[in-house]
Order: C-alpha cells, then structure tokens, then sequence
C-alpha cells in the first residue's frame, strides 16, 4: 500500500512522542525515593510485531513495556496497519464504502502505577485513511483518590492544547469523554475524565495534525509532574486494595466498551499489544 507523506509525518509524530514519553517515564524511575526501597528502576523493553500479510493486509507496529517500581506497568504502543476491514465492521466506519480498504497509525499509552496515591492515565491518539481520513484520540486520568490540584492541572493542560486550535474543543471533547469513559452497567465514571474526540476532519489537514500533536505534548507536560507530587507519599495496604478494585473497573471498561479495542481486534492487531492497557493485577468485591 502507498504511504502518502502526510501519513509518514503523524506516523514518524507517533514514533517520536513514543521515545520522548519512555525517556521520562525512565527519569521518574530513577528519582523514587523511600517508598520504592530496594527496587531497581524500571527500563522499557521493546517488542516489534508484524501484521500477517494476506490479501494486501499487512503493517505491524512495535510495544515498549516496562514493569519498574513508580510504573508498576506501563505500555507505549506505536502501530501501523492496513488492509481491507470485514464486511459488518466497514459499515461502521466512515468511508470505507464497499471496498473497506484502510490504513491506520497511532500511539497508546496506559500507565498502571504501584502507588494507589498516583493515578493511572491512558493517551491515544490516530490517524486513519479510508476513501476519507481523520484523526482521533484523548486523554483521561483515573485516580483511585481524587485529588483536586491534580484534576484542575490535568483539565488546564487539556484545556490549553484544545484551545490553542479552537475554543469550543474542550467543551465538546470533555463532555464526548464524559460520555464515553463510563461504566453504564455500574452506573458510574472511570475517572475524572479528560477529552476524547475522532473523525477530525476540518478540511485542513496540518491544523488537526497540529491538535493531535498538542494532545500529546499535553500529556507528556502534565502527567509527570502529577506523579512526582505523589510517588514518594507513604501508603497503606488498605489503600493497595482499593487500588486493586479500581482496577477491576478498567479491566471491565476495557473488554466491554473501549473502541480501540474492538478496533484492534477487528484489524487482525497483536493480541498482546491490544490487551497491554490491563493492568498487571486487578481485584473484584
């Protein structure tokens, strides 16, 4: 499949913000402090996977995971595929007509953290080409204790990246993520939300381009800075559990409502790389 240049540059995006999100993760490893104790720091690994090609289907993409003492798990996915969606799932999607043809890009981050004082996080964004092409992707943050500094931070970073491309972005990509990131047979959120938004087809290409690099710089500005301020805080076991049940409704989220990961597993993606988002232990009550 011909790769145009537009879609080599938000791939080449993805690859770059992918390095740049692992070397500061690995920073805060090396700065843990008392709590961590006797733990060496965390180091990403990297795993590259292809894409069986048949029929003209094909790409790959490559995970980088680390499992170290601040980052209990985390996974930075960067992936490009392509080929022909089946037949039920191209109705979905815009443009694929009768052909289904597609080509699709993009990164996603989870982040599972040993301490239940530090929120988990969770970034994606894409870009994918029918016989039309857009971009999509969000944010959201889910603390198992809310903490109002870091959720007024973590809005104003989003808030900023939105509004330095057009002002009526973060409201509707706040509220579409308040919509989304939630549990209907619970009855209740996943965290405190975020921004979420897809189909970005404004008619200029390098302005959306432009909004989903914002998207991830946000990210990369904010979210370290929300885990130095807690990572070396003392915990307690009961607050490990209730961490633990927090999980439990990601887990849930995940394998009954995410789009991605239906995406992943419509398009023939690595099984092990589309699970990465679950988080290394989890538990019900």
């Amino acid at each position: 499949m011909i790769v145009t240049e537009q879609q080599q540059r938000a791939l080449n995006w993805f690859a770059t913000l992918r390095d740049r999100l692992c070397l500061a993760f690995e920073a805060i490893e090396d700065e843990a402090g008392i709590p961590y104790a006797g733990m060496p720091p965390g180091r990403f690994t990297r795993k590259t996977w292809q894409r069986p090609d048949v029929s003209g289907d094909g790409g790959g993409g490559t995970m980088a995971l680390m499992q170290g003492r601040v980052f209990e798990k985390v996974g930075v996915n960067v992936s490009s595929v392509h080929g022909t969606f089946h037949q039920e799932f191209a109705k979905a999607m815009p443009g694929a007509g009768e052909e289904g043809q597609f080509w699709a890009a993009g990164i996603s981050l989870v982040a599972h953290m040993r301490s239940p004082l530090v929120p988990a996080v969770h970034m994606n964004t894409r870009h994918i080409v029918t016989t039309l092409h857009w971009f999509g992707g969000g944010a959201d943050m889910t603390p198992i204790f809310p903490d109002e500094a870091d959720t007024t931070d973590f809005h104003t970073a989003l808030q900023a990246a939105c509004d330095a491309s057009d002002p009526t972005y973060y409201p509707r990509f706040k509220e579409w993520c308040d919509r989304y990131f939630f549990l209907p047979h619970r009855n209740e959120a996943r965290g405190i939300g975020g921004i979420f938004y897809d189909n970005l087809d404004t008619g200029d290409w390098e302005a959306d381009f432009a909004f989903t690099r914002a998207v991830g710089e946000a990210l990369l500005d904010v979210y370290p800075r929300i885990v130095r301020r807690h990572m070396n805080r003392p915990w307690t076991e009961d607050q490990r559990q209730v961490q633990l049940v927090k999980r439990g409704r990601y887990v849930e989220f995940n394998l009954l409502y995410d789009r991605g990961t239906t995406f992943g597993l419509k398009t023939g993606g690595n099984i092990e790389a589309i699970l990465m988002s679950l988080p290394p232990l989890a538990a019900w009550t």
